[in-house]
């Protein structure tokens, strides 16, 4: 394969994916809430985050081995939960659950995929856990959660931070709905990309496959409200989940100490990769603020902005005991199916493995405070200059 369509970063992958795919799929993929200026400041935020290297450690042997849940994964990240994988290549949702399970690291199948979580957990097996939006009632997502149960998941992650889907620019202007409608426009674009158009059409065109209706002819809908997914509904559903239990979407240290006292297993610090709203802070930014609030005993998951195994290295830093990663995942799968998928997990293992050594860390649980470059007088990694470096990050 000619250099030109490897990939070899993030970057490689969401050219090609931009390249191979219609407009409106892409557009769907990467968009935003607003002018998208939330997505931007996710991704810089990493920049300011400075690491300070350390040299003549004996860093022979790495291992990126990392517990979590009372599970053990091969590397400190997952794939986060994402709607409508199939949209960007056919049969995607099963190339990550294979993928997941072959080199040891958990997906997070959503509620709002395009294959069930039955089929999804004969493939995956226990690196899958499902995503639970609120549905209609209490009573519905109430069992859809249940249906998970018995299938054999034992993780769940509640999402919170929907309570009604935001207005993306990019998906109104292009006509973007679920379940799928063909307009003039979309058929011009789709016509544009034929290799995309002919497989898609090929597999059958992907829709919601894990929605319960509440009656005769209600089908998916994915601008309808989810507030219902409040505080009363998850001490509902942690008195009827017996697996582990996250709650996804947290970005205050209140609501974070809250969830903490419902008795979840663990907090996922995501402003949604800005997809809900454009004036969000960063999810970095937040990050020690919210593990500062809940002190270091509570699991941290992390994602919103990583690019690259650096960032993941840098989220891990500053508090977050596993990342996840959303559109990087998407952008691989668009450009190059399940080959793009594990060209790019090999780039971040290597990236991750790459930047341990260059810190002096040879495990993931080396990694903390004393990693970061703090630009003031004094600072050389002590206790007292680690305290200094969280209150500067979060101060940024």
């Amino acid at each position: 394969m000619r250099s030109a369509h490897r990939i070899y970063s993030t970057e490689d992958a969401r050219r090609l994916a931009k390249k191979r795919l219609p407009r409106t799929v892409f557009d769907f993929v990467e968009g935003g809430a607003g002018r998208e200026v939330g997505m931007s400041r996710n991704v810089e935020q990493f920049d300011r985050i400075l690491l300070q290297p350390r040299v003549m450690a004996d860093v022979e042997e790495r291992s990126q081995t990392t517990r979590l849940l009372e599970s053990r994964y091969g590397a400190p990240f997952g794939v986060a939960p994402m709607g409508m994988c199939n949209l960007v290549c056919p049969h995607a949702d099963r190339m990550i659950a294979e993928t997941a399970r072959d080199v040891n690291i958990p997906m997070c199948l959503s509620s709002a995929a395009s294959s069930t979580l039955e089929h999804v957990y004969e493939w995956a097996g226990k690196n899958v856990w499902f995503q639970l939006y609120f549905g209609q009632s209490s009573e519905i997502s109430l069992a859809t959660a249940e249906r998970a149960q018995n299938v054999g998941y034992s993780t769940l992650v509640l999402t919170v931070d929907v309570p009604q889907v935001s207005r993306r620019v990019r998906d109104l202007r292009n006509g973007f709905t679920m379940p799928f409608k063909m307009t003039p426009g979309a058929f011009f674009d789709f016509a544009r990309h034929p290799g995309w158009s002919i497989s898609t059409l090929a597999a059958g065109v992907p829709s919601p496959k894990n929605h319960i209706a509440s009656g005769p002819g209600e089908g998916f809908v994915r601008n309808a409200s989810r507030a219902g997914a409040d505080w009363a509904f998850l001490e509902q559903l942690r008195a009827r989940w017996h697996g582990k239990l996250i709650v996804k979407g947290i970005t205050s240290p209140a609501d974070a100490v809250r969830a903490q006292q419902a008795g979840v297993d663990a907090i996922y610090v995501s402003n949604h990769g800005a997809r809900q709203l454009d004036g969000v802070p960063p999810s970095l930014r937040l990050l020690a603020i919210i593990r500062q609030a809940v002190g270091p005993a509570v699991p941290l998951l992390f994602d919103s902005g990583i690019r690259n195994g650096e960032d993941i290295v840098k989220a891990l830093i500053l508090g977050a005991d596993f990342v996840m990663l959303g559109r990087p995942v998407m952008y691989a799968l668009g450009a190059g199916g399940k080959q793009g998928l594990n060209d790019l997990l090999r780039c971040l293992v290597e990236d991750v493995d790459t930047t341990m050594a260059q810190l002096g860390a040879t495990s993931v649980s080396d990694l903390g405070l004393h990693n970061l470059f703090v630009d003031r007088e004094g600072a050389d990694g002590s206790e007292t200059n680690s305290a200094r470096a969280k209150l500067h990050i979060a101060g940024q």
